[in-house]
C-alpha cells in the first residue's frame, strides 16, 4: 500500500476524535441553555471526554502490541458509538458527561493504533512526512467540523450533532474492516502480561528523551483543548460572534497548524530535526507571550488574537508531528505502550488545563490567552531541557 493511501485511512479514522470535538463546539452556548447549565459545566463534557481519552489510551496499546492493530479499532469504533447514541438522547447534564466519557474511551483507540501503525510501517523523517500526511487530514477537521455543526444547528438542534458523530463512526468500522491492512504481523506481537507492561512502562517513564518530547508535544496540545475549552463563550459572548461566525475564526486557527506540518518533513530533513523543533517551540512562545502581554495592556481585539493564535499554531504544525514520532522511534518492540502512556500523558495535561483555565475562566479572553501563554512557557523550558538529548540520540538504533 502506498504511503498516500495509508496516510488517507488513517488521517479518516483519526478525525472521527477531533470531529467529537470540533463538531458541537458552536453550540456549545445553545447546549448550556437547553439544559439551564453554567459555561463551567457545559465545559465539563470536554473535560469528562478528555480525561476518558487519556486514561482509555493505556488498554489499546499494550491490547493492540498483542491482538494485532485491527481489533482494538473495532471494539473502540463500537463503544465510541454507544456514547454518541447515548449523549444524543441524555436528559440532563451528568448523562451528558457520563455519554462523552464512554465516547472518549472509544475515541482513545484512534489516537493510538494510527500512531502505532505509523511506527510499524515508517520511522524517522519518512515516518514525519507519514505523520504529516495525517495529521494534514486530521487538520481539516477544525475548519469543516465546527462549520458543519453550526449548520446541523440549524437543521435541529445539538442532539443532531452526535447522531452524526454516531454514523461517522460507522463509517470508520467499515473503513478499518475493508481498507486498512493489519501492520503488526503475528510473530512481532508481544504477550501482554503484567510484569511487560510494568517493566515497559518503568522504561519510558525513566527515558528523559521519550518524556520531554511527550510533554513538549503535549503542552502544545494542552493549548489546543484550553482555546477549544474556552473560545465558543469567548468569540461569541466578548465579541459578537454568531455560531458561523465562531466555526470561520476557529478554522483559521487551524490552517496555521496544517500548512506548517505539511512542511515539517521536508524542512526536518533540510534544517535538521532538532533545530527544526527548538525554533518552532520559540516561535510558540514568543507569539503566545506577546499576545498575553498585548491582551494585559488593553488591546485585546479579536483580529488580534485571531492572527497570533494562527502564528503561535504555525510552529505547532512544525512540533508536534515531529514529537509523535521522535518520541516513538527508539521504542518499537513497545510502539504500542509507547504510543498509548504518551497519548494518556499529554491528554491528561490538556484536561488539568482544561480544568486550570475553568477556575479563573470569566467568558474574556485575558484567561483563555493566559493558560495558551503558560503552555507555552512549559513547552519551550522542556525543550531547552531536552532537544539536546534527542541529538545524541539520533545515532542509536530504534
Amino acid at each position: 500500500m502506498s504511503l498516500f493511501r495509508m496516510a488517507l485511512i488513517l488521517g479518516l479514522l483519526s478525525a472521527v476524535g477531533p470531529f467529537a470535538i470540533d463538531m458541537y463546539l458552536p453550540a456549545m452556548p445553545a447546549l448550556a441553555a437547553s439544559l439551564g447549565v453554567s459555561e463551567t459545566a457545559a465545559q465539563m463534557t470536554l473535560t469528562s471526554y478528555f480525561v476518558a481519552f487519556g486514561l482509555a489510551q493505556l488498554a489499546y496499546g499494550p491490547w493492540s502490541d498483542q491482538a494485532g492493530r485491527k481489533r482494538p479499532l473495532f471494539v473502540g469504533l463500537a463503544i465510541f458509538i454507544l456514547g454518541s447514541v447515548t449523549a444524543a438522547m441524555a436528559p440532563t447534564i451528568g448523562v451528558l458527561v457520563a455519554a462523552r466519557a464512554v465516547q472518549g474511551i472509544g475515541g482513545a483507540v484512534l489516537m493510538v493504533v494510527p500512531r502505532a501503525v505509523i511506527r510499524d510501517t515508517a520511522t524517522g523523517t519518512a515516518g514525519t512526512k507519514m505523520m504529516a500526511m495525517v495529521m494534514l487530514v486530521i487538520s481539516v477537521s477544525p475548519m469543516l467540523a465546527p462549520l458543519a455543526g453550526s449548520g446541523l444547528i440549524q437543521l435541529g438542534d445539538w442532539r443532531l450533532i452526535f447522531w452524526v458523530l454516531c454514523g461517522a463512526a460507522a463509517v470508520g468500522l467499515l473503513i478499518t474492516g475493508f481498507a486498512l491492512p493489519e501492520t503488526l504481523a503475528a510473530e512481532n506481537r508481544q504477550k501482554v502480561h503484567v510484569g511487560s507492561l510494568l517493566a515497559g512502562a518503568r522504561v519510558l517513564l525513566t527515558d528523559p528523551v521519550f518524556m520531554g518530547l511527550t510533554f513538549i508535544g503535549g503542552f502544545g496540545m494542552a493549548s489546543f483543548f484550553v482555546f477549544i475549552a474556552s473560545a465558543a463563550f469567548v468569540y461569541v459572548q466578548q465579541f459578537g460572534l454568531s455560531p458561523t461566525g465562531f466555526s470561520l475564526a476557529f478554522a483559521i486557527n487551524a490552517v496555521g497548524f496544517f500548512s506548517a506540518s505539511q512542511a515539517a518533513g521536508p524542512l526536518g530533513e533540510r534544517f535538521g530535526i532538532v533545530p527544526l523543533m527548538r525554533w518552532g517551540v520559540i516561535g510558540f512562545a514568543g507569539f503566545t507571550l506577546a499576545l498575553l502581554a498585548l491582551t494585559l495592556a488593553g488591546f485585546v481585539s479579536l483580529p488580534l488574537i485571531v492572527a497570533m493564535l494562527f502564528l503561535a499554531n504555525a510552529c505547532l504544525g512544525v512540533v508536534i508531528p515531529t514529537t509523535m514520532v521522535m518520541a516513538l522511534d527508539a521504542h518499537g518492540r513497545i510502539a504500542g505502550l509507547a504510543s498509548s502512556l504518551g497519548g494518556t500523558l499529554q491528554m491528561l495535561a490538556g484536561g488539568v488545563m482544561i480544568a486550570l483555565t475553568g477556575l479563573f475562566f470569566d467568558g474574556t479572553a485575558l484567561p483563555m490567552v493566559a493558560a495558551i501563554a503558560l503552555c507555552a512557557v512549559c513547552a519551550l523550558a522542556l525543550a531547552l531541557a531536552t532537544l539536546g538529548r534527542v541529538a545524541r540520540s539520533q545515532t542509536t538504533p530504534a
